[in-house]
C-alpha cells in the first residue's frame, strides 16, 4: 500500500477485489463502459479520458470495396462549414446488421453549389441528415444552410446531435463489428486516427468533420435510409474505386 503523504495511504480497488461479481457480469459491465473510462472504473487507474475516442483497431473495421446490393438502404451524414464540408455515405445490410461506410466527400472553402453537386453525384435519391445547427443563419445572407442545401436538391433532415450519446452508439457498433469501412475512405480513416479526448475527457474539436457526419448518420440516418428506387440507377462503389476528385487529404 503506497504512502502518498504522512499518515495517508493510497488504496486501489480493482474488479479482482470484488468477489461477488462473476466473470459473466464483469464482461457485461465492461461492454457497457465507454472505452476512455474502462481503466478508471475497472482497474482503479486514474484517467480523465485522454486517448482515442474509438480505440478499435483499423484492421477490425476496414474492408475491401465491393458492389453494394441495390436492396441495402442507404443514407449519408453531412457536416457543413466553410473551412471543411464533409459527408459520409452508408449502406445498411439488414440481414447482417452491419452498416458499411462506402463513400465520402471532403472539401473546404467552396460554395454550397459545389458541395451539393458532389453529393448528388452519389445518387440524388439518397436521403441525408445534417447537424441541426444548420438551421441557423449563414454568414452570407441570413438564409439557413439547411434551406440552402434543400433548395439545391438535397433530401436533407436534421440529425440528433446528442454528442456523447451519439459517440457511444458509434463506438458500440464499431466494437461489435457492426460498422465496416471501405479502404478507399482515406479522409475518414485519417480523421479516425486523430479523433481523441483531451486530459479532461473532452473530445478534441479538430479535424473531426467526417467523425461528426458518421455520428449523424448512425444517430438518425438509418431511420431515413432507403434502397434504390425502382427504375433508378445506383452509383455503386466498386473494388479499386479511387477517391473522387472533390476529396482532399489534409496535411
Amino acid at each position: 500500500m503506497p504512502q502518498v503523504a504522512p499518515g495517508k495511504y493510497l488504496v486501489t480497488a480493482t474488479w479482482d477485489d470484488v468477489p461477488h461479481l462473476s466473470k459473466a457480469q464483469k464482461r457485461e459491465l465492461w461492454a457497457q463502459i465507454p472505452p476512455h473510462q474502462r481503466d478508471a472504473r475497472a482497474k482503479g487507474v486514474p484517467q480523465l479520458g485522454a486517448g482515442a475516442v474509438y480505440p478499435v483497431p483499423e484492421d477490425e473495421i476496414v474492408v475491401s470495396p465491393f458492389e453494394i446490393p441495390a436492396h441495402w438502404p442507404r443514407a449519408y451524414g453531412l457536416d457543413v462549414g466553410w473551412n471543411r464540408t464533409a459527408a459520409v455515405w452508408g449502406a445498411f445490410d439488414r440481414s447482417g446488421g452491419v452498416l458499411h461506410l462506402y463513400a465520402e466527400h471532403y472539401r473546404g472553402q467552396a460554395e454550397a453549389e459545389v458541395h451539393a453537386a458532389a453529393v448528388k453525384a452519389r445518387g440524388e435519391w439518397i436521403p441525408g441528415v445534417i447537424d441541426p445547427a444548420a438551421r441557423g443563419r449563414s454568414q452570407i445572407d441570413g438564409t439557413s444552410l439547411l434551406a440552402i442545401y434543400q433548395s439545391l436538391g438535397l433530401d436533407l433532415s436534421c440529425a440528433d446531435n446528442a454528442v456523447e450519446a451519439g459517440i457511444y452508439r458509434v463506438w458500440s457498433l464499431l466494437s461489435t463489428g457492426r460498422i465496416k469501412v471501405f479502404a478507399t475512405l482515406s479522409n475518414w480513416l485519417a480523421e479516425y486516427r486523430l479523433y481523441r479526448r483531451d486530459a479532461n475527457g473532452r473530445v478534441v474539436k479538430e479535424r473531426d468533420h467526417l467523425m461528426d457526419a458518421t455520428r449523424y448518420l448512425v444517430a438518425s440516418g438509418l431511420d431515413a435510409a432507403r434502397a434504390v428506387p425502382p427504375g433508378r440507377d445506383a452509383l455503386r462503389a466498386r473494388p479499386g474505386e479511387a477517391a473522387n476528385h472533390d476529396y482532399e487529404m489534409f496535411a
